[in-house]
C-alpha cells in the first residue's frame, strides 16, 4: 500500500467519481482505476459500489477512509517536520479557521506572511468553530482560529483578538434603527447559524442573558446566507460588525441599537504534535 493509492482512494471517496478524481490529482483515469483495483485486489475487499456512473463508498470503505485519512495526516506531519529543518526556504503552514476570521480577519495577514515568506506553501481550510478544533486535534491543520472559547484536553488555546457583533434587519423591519431593550428579543423571528459555530454560540449566550427564547425561523451554514435571507426580510440576526459592514453601508441592512456584544478570536494548536517554523513565522506576524 502506497500513499499516493491512499491519496487517490481519499479523492474517489469525496468525488464518488471516477473521472473527477482524476481531473482533480491530474492522471488518468486508467491510472485512477488501477489503483483502486490494486488497493482492493492486495486485500481482498471491496471498497466502494458501482452505482450508474457513481462510485459510492461501502461500509469496508467507510470504515476504511478514516484510517486512510489519519495516515495522510501523519505524513504529513512527517514531510512538515523535515521542511522545517531546511528553515523556511520551504515548508508547509496549515490553518484551519472558522467563517468569519477566514472572510474578514485572516487574508491581509495571510498576504502579510507571503511577501516575507514567498516559498512557504500555505494549505487554509474553514469550517465552523467545532469542526475546526476536530481539524487541529486530528492532526489536519496545524493552527486553528476560531470565534469561540475551545476546551479540549489536547489542544492548546491563546487569545488572538476580539470581535463586535451587531443585530441586523431589513430596512422595512420593525426593529430598523431602533434601539431594543433585551426584554424584546423574542419579539421577532430569527435567522441564524448551525450549532457548533462561533455566532451560533455568541447569539445563544446573548438570548440566555436576556432571559429570552427565541423564534428561530432558519438555520443556515454560511454567513452569507444567513444575510441575505435577513435582507429578503425575514427577521433578524446577530453577526459580526464585520461580516455586516458593507450591506449596512448600501442601505440593504439596518442596525438595531441592543447592548453590545462582543466575542474573542482564539488560536488552537495541539499540545504534542510538532510546532513548524512556518506556524511560528506566521504568529510572529500576528502579535508584533
Amino acid at each position: 500500500m502506497t500513499l499516493d493509492q491512499l491519496r487517490i482512494f481519499l479523492e474517489v471517496a469525496e468525488q464518488q467519481h471516477i473521472t473527477r478524481a482524476a481531473q482533480t490529482l491530474h492522471l488518468t483515469q486508467s491510472a485512477v482505476s488501477a489503483a483502486i483495483a490494486a488497493l482492493e485486489t492486495r486485500h481482498g475487499v471491496k471498497l466502494f459500489d458501482r452505482v450508474g456512473r457513481a462510485i459510492l463508498l461501502n461500509d469496508t470503505g467507510r470504515a476504511f477512509l478514516a484510517e486512510a485519512r489519519g495516515v495522510l495526516d501523519s505524513a504529513r506531519a512527517a514531510e512538515n517536520a523535515l521542511d522545517d529543518l531546511s528553515s523556511l526556504r520551504r515548508g508547509r503552514l496549515s490553518i484551519m479557521a472558522s467563517q468569519t476570521i477566514a472572510s474578514h480577519w485572516l487574508p491581509r495577514r495571510l498576504v502579510a506572511f507571503r511577501r516575507v515568506h514567498p516559498q512557504v506553501e500555505i494549505e487554509l481550510g474553514f469550517a465552523n468553530t467545532d469542526l475546526v478544533a476536530d481539524g487541529v486535534e486530528s492532526g489536519k491543520a496545524e493552527l486553528g482560529l476560531v470565534e469561540g472559547d475551545v476546551s479540549r484536553d489536547s489542544l492548546s488555546t491563546a487569545l488572538l483578538d476580539h470581535d463586535d457583533m451587531v443585530v441586523v434587519v431589513s430596512p422595512g423591519h420593525d426593529w430598523a434603527g431602533r434601539a431594543i431593550a433585551p426584554a424584546e428579543l423574542g419579539n421577532t423571528q430569527w435567522v441564524v447559524r448551525e450549532t457548533g459555530s462561533g455566532t451560533r454560540a455568541a447569539f445563544d449566550t446573548m438570548l440566555q442573558s436576556a432571559g429570552v427564547t427565541p423564534d428561530i425561523a432558519l438555520v443556515l451554514p454560511a454567513n452569507e446566507a444567513v444575510l441575505g435571507v435577513v435582507e429578503a426580510g425575514l427577521g433578524a440576526t446577530l453577526v459580526s460588525a464585520n461580516v455586516a459592514r458593507a450591506q449596512l453601508a448600501a442601505g440593504l441592512l439596518s442596525l438595531v441599537r441592543t447592548q453590545p456584544v462582543r466575542r474573542s478570536f482564539f488560536l488552537l494548536r495541539h499540545r504534542e504534535r510538532h510546532h513548524t517554523r512556518a506556524a511560528a513565522a506566521f504568529l510572529a506576524l500576528q502579535l508584533d
